[in-house]
């Protein structure tokens, strides 16, 4: 199972709730297409060859993704009054989960969805060792994220309950509204510890390669970032200013992260 299925439902269990299918897609070959590039693109262990091909090739054909191309209809921002998915009424928006769907997973990669409801968050975490491709559907999604800053520069943290913190560069401060482009993120750029924010109802298609896996050092971590200026002294930034930098220190699984498992209805893949 993908990290935030383990984590985010082994503490409660909530159903599986079926997303609302669009109209006239069991057809669409896009999916198949996508499971067929993946499977000739990546190993356990990661790319298959030379990444730049590989990725462009991925990145063209996620690009034509639309919401039809898994299932899903688009949500009308005028419906989301933290209500959800679901109808799930009396409810406040904050309360309201993020749904999460599995198309496919192997040990070379996960295929899946994720949707949110206006204002959800997926706090910060890694994709250690791992390059992940990342298509927004439909609605907008405002994503922060860092890499590390290379060597390392760690220091010893006052703060309760994080003994160290690590300095990391801002790469992307954005809000992406579809239509879009595919975002890629790289075991050491590209962003690969990042947060997303809803500030629509919005889904995401995700192909992470290679999977999550705890036992091969795939385990996803959370962090809390704090200001440059609150560890600056005696840090050298080599370029930039230092707003684009931030000190992050490891967190357990957040309490908040509220999410549910949903069941994929679009277009079956042939294995």
């Amino acid at each position: 199972m993908v990290f935030l299925q383990q984590k985010a439902l082994s503490a409660l269990y909530i159903p599986k709730q079926k997303l609302p299918m669009a109209m006239n897609n069991t057809n669409s070959p896009k999916v198949q297409l996508l499971y067929d590039l993946c499977k000739s693109t990546f190993t356990p262990s990661g790319l298959s060859s030379a990444p730049s091909q590989p990725v462009h090739k991925l990145c063209s054909l996620l690009d034509t993704f639309g919401p039809a191309d898994v299932g899903l209809k688009e949500e009308s921002p005028n419906d989301d009054r933290g209500h959800g998915f679901f109808g799930l009424n009396r409810v406040a928006r904050w309360a309201q989960p993020i749904t999460y769907v599995d198309i496919h997973e192997c040990d070379s990669f996960t295929m899946c969805i994720f949707c949110f409801p206006t204002s959800a968050v997926i706090p910060r975490h890694d994709h250690p060792g791992m390059t992940v491709f990342s298509k927004v559907l439909y609605g907008s999604m405002h994503v922060k994220a860092y890499d590390w800053v290379e060597p390392a520069c760690i220091k010893e943290s006052q703060q309760p309950g994080c003994p160290q913190v690590r300095l990391a560069r801002l790469v992307v401060d954005k809000v992406l509204t579809a239509p879009c482009g595919t975002s890629v993120l790289y075991p050491k750029s590209g962003g690969n510890l990042h947060c997303f924010t809803a500030v629509a109802p919005c889904a995401v298609l995700d192909v992470l390669a290679p999977p999550y896996r705890e036992d091969l050092g795939r385990k996803c971590t959370y962090y809390v970032d704090y200001p440059y200026s609150t560890f600056g002294n005696g840090a050298q930034i080599s370029n930039g200013k230092e707003e684009e930098y931030a000190w992050l220190a490891e967190i357990e699984t957040p309490d908040d992260l509220y999410m549910r498992s949903g069941v994929y209805v679009g277009p079956s893949i042939r294995v």
